[in-house]
C-alpha cells in the first residue's frame, strides 16, 4: 500500500515567507529515504554518471516514466551518508524539494510554490529564502533555475516516451543480485532499453529519433546500466559496516 503524504502547497512570496528557512542536507528525515526517483531525459547525461536509469510502466499500462535507482529495497537510499548526498549530481526531482512549479488554471506564467508540510521546511538552522530586503537569496535563485530545468524536461518528456513506444524500444527487466552476506535482492517491475531492437532499426527510424533529439538520452540510459555494479558495491558496504 502506498503511504499518503500530506502536502500544503503555497505560492512563495517574500511577505509570507520572508523569514522562512529550509534544510538542505540529505537524510531520511528530510524525505530522502526512497529507492528511486523520477528523472527527465534532459538530465540523463548527468544521471547516468552515478545511477542506473530504469523505466517503469504505470499501473494502468498507459505511460512510462524514467527513474534513477538509489537502492534495491523500498525506502533504501544508498547515497545517504552522514547528512550528505554521496554523489556529485542529485536528480532534479530530489534537488528541488520542497519547491515545485505551479500554474494558474488559465495557464498563466509559472510560479514557484513551496510545500509547507515538507520536512525540510521551517528548520532554524536551514537556509533563508529571502534576505533582509525581501530579495531572493542565491539559494532560492538556484532552486528557481533547477525548477525551470525540471519543468522544461517534464514538458519535453512525452515526445521521448512516445518515441520509445513507437519503436518498441523498452523491454521488461529483472535482476537477481547475490550479496556478500549470502542474501539475494531481486529487482523487478522495471524496463530497460532493448539494445538489440535499437541496433535493428532502419536508417529512417534512426533518423526520426535523431531529429527528435531522442538518441542521446537513449544512449545515456543504456550506458547507465553500468552503474548497477557500483550500486551493488554500496549495498555490500552497508551490509558490512552499517
Amino acid at each position: 500500500m502506498t503511504q499518503q503524504i500530506a502536502t500544503d502547497h503555497a505560492v512563495l512570496d517574500n511577505a509570507t515567507h520572508g523569514e522562512l528557512r529550509v534544510a538542505t542536507g540529505a537524510a531520511v528525515q528530510f524525505g530522502d529515504g526512497i529507492m528511486a526517483c523520477p528523472v527527465m531525459p534532459n538530465e540523463f547525461r548527468q544521471v547516468q554518471a552515478h545511477y542506473p536509469i530504469l523505466f517503469r510502466l504505470d499501473a494502468e499500462g498507459q505511460a512510462f516514466t524514467a527513474h534513477a535507482l538509489f537502492g534495491f529495497d523500498t525506502g533504501e537510499n544508498l547515497f545517504l551518508n552522514d547528512g550528505e548526498w554521496d554523489a556529485r549530481y542529485r536528480p532534479l526531482a530530489m534537488a528541488v524539494q520542497p519547491f515545485l512549479i505551479g500554474r494558474s488554471r488559465d495557464g498563466g506564467d509559472a510560479q514557484v510554490h513551496i510545500d509547507m508540510a515538507h520536512p525540510r521546511v521551517g528548520h532554524a538552522d536551514g537556509v533563508r529564502l529571502f534576505d533582509e530586503d525581501g530579495r531572493p537569496t542565491p539559494f532560492l535563485e538556484e532552486m528557481s533555475q533547477l525548477l525551470g530545468t525540471l519543468d522544461q524536461g517534464y514538458r519535453a518528456s512525452g515526445a521521448f516516451f512516445d518515441a520509445l513506444r513507437r519503436y518498441d524500444l523498452l523491454e521488461p527487466f529483472s535482476l537477481e543480485i547475490p550479496l556478500d552476506d549470502g542474501s539475494k535482492n531481486r529487482l523487478v517491475g522495471f524496463h530497460i532499453i532493448d539494445e538489440d531492437r535499437l541496433r535493428a532499426l532502419d536508417p529512417a527510424a534512426l533518423g526520426d529519433l535523431h531529429a527528435g533529439d531522442h538518441l542521446l538520452p537513449i544512449f545515456m540510459a543504456l550506458g547507465s546500466l553500468a552503474q548497477i555494479g557500483g550500486l551493488v558495491d554500496r549495498k555490500n558496504r552497508t551490509l558490512r559496516y552499517g
